[in-house]
């Protein structure tokens, strides 16, 4: 077996499982160490037992390697495997007509891997798409990207689609929404991305009032193509809870209808955002949506069970689905502004 691939399959398997970080990075570690050598440096540390002695090689991840080279599935590897279990229940029939993902961070903004590994993983993955869309510069605690970062992200992505088949890495970015509704980067960049998503990070305890008319500029912005995250809520992790913000969702979704713009059901278990309640009101307004992950590490690319569960119970068509759509289709409505 590939140790490479018996590393970056671990490292999925615990992403997918909420394992804590630093179990993740000591196998994705371990996988950048070997990519780095040779194949005959490789096999001969295998055999002069000197594997650990590379940085990011320790004894769990050294075992892997060798059981790996000696023809075998390793343990560690087979233990996981033997523990896989469907996320949630429901939602398989949706989750079938997914083409890919509309939001998702690289080790660009707050995310944790390179662009690179969450694209290859949204292949195995069985994507047609994958949109990047790393944080936008307003939020600094999440290394949001400055105009210039985003301009070379750009090309990275064009250069990356040259050699991708057909497949098709979307550019984008997760947008902030301006205490004024407006969006935090300029209109010609917003213009050179394939999808923005624009969401809300900071005043969420705003009154009603004010986050209404701050989220219902941004949705009039032509630029803007999903709400992301909409109440802002968290259900449960590592940052507590939080109560989702309080606006006019009868307004919100019938902008969102009028202006084709897709409510995000987020699919991240902190979040499962809109809650129940307004997923059918969204419904009821006539809104397309976005199944999205939000994935910060490739394993979450596999949380959309999640999302799928929560459009089926709250009866989402699946053609109002925007990432159930071919590539064409998907672009010529990303473009319609």
């Amino acid at each position: 077996m590939d140790p490479i691939a018996a590393l970056r399959r671990i490292g999925f398997l615990l992403e997918r499982e909420r394992a804590p970080t630093y179990r993740v990075r000591a196998f994705r570690n371990a996988a950048l160490t070997l990519a780095g050598l040779r194949p005959d440096e490789l096999d001969r540390r295998a055999a002069d037992g000197t594997l650990t002695e590379l940085p990011g090689i320790g004894k769990t991840t050294g075992t892997v390697i060798g059981q790996a080279l000696a023809g075998q599935v390793p343990q560690y590897l087979a233990d996981l495997e033997a523990g896989v279990q469907p996320l949630t229940t429901g939602g398989e029939g949706i989750r079938a007509q997914l083409r890919g993902d509309l939001h998702a961070h690289s080790d660009w903004s707050d995310g944790g891997s390179p662009i690179q590994e969450m694209t290859v993983t949204a292949q195995e993955l069985g994507h047609e798409y994958q949109a990047l869309t790393d944080h936008s510069p307003r939020l600094k605690v999440a290394n949001g990207l400055s105009a210039d970062r985003l301009r070379r992200q750009l090309r990275i992505v064009a250069t990356l689609n040259e050699h991708l088949g057909d497949f098709r890495l979307l550019s984008g970015i997760e947008c902030d929404i301006n205490d004024d509704g407006t969006l935090d980067q300029s209109d010609q960049l917003l213009g050179r991305v394939d999808v923005v998503v624009a969401s809300v990070h900071s005043k969420l305890r705003s009154d009603s009032g004010s986050m209404t008319r701050r989220m219902l500029r941004a949705i009039a912005d032509p630029h803007t193509d999903i709400l992301g995250h909409c109440t802002g809520r968290l259900v449960t992790g590592g940052r507590g809870t939080r109560p989702p913000s309080q606006f006019d969702a009868d307004r919100v979704f019938a902008a969102c209808a009028e202006h084709q713009v897709a409510v995000e059901i987020n699919s991240r278990p902190e979040r499962l955002d809109p809650p129940m309640p307004l997923l059918r009101q969204a419904v009821a307004a006539g809104c397309l949506f976005s199944i999205d992950t939000d994935a910060h590490a490739p394993g979450q690319l596999d949380w959309q069970a999640y999302g799928c569960a929560r459009a089926e119970a709250a009866q989402v068509p699946v053609d109002r689905i925007v990432n159930t759509w071919p590539l064409d289709r998907l672009l010529d409505w990303t473009n319609r502004g």
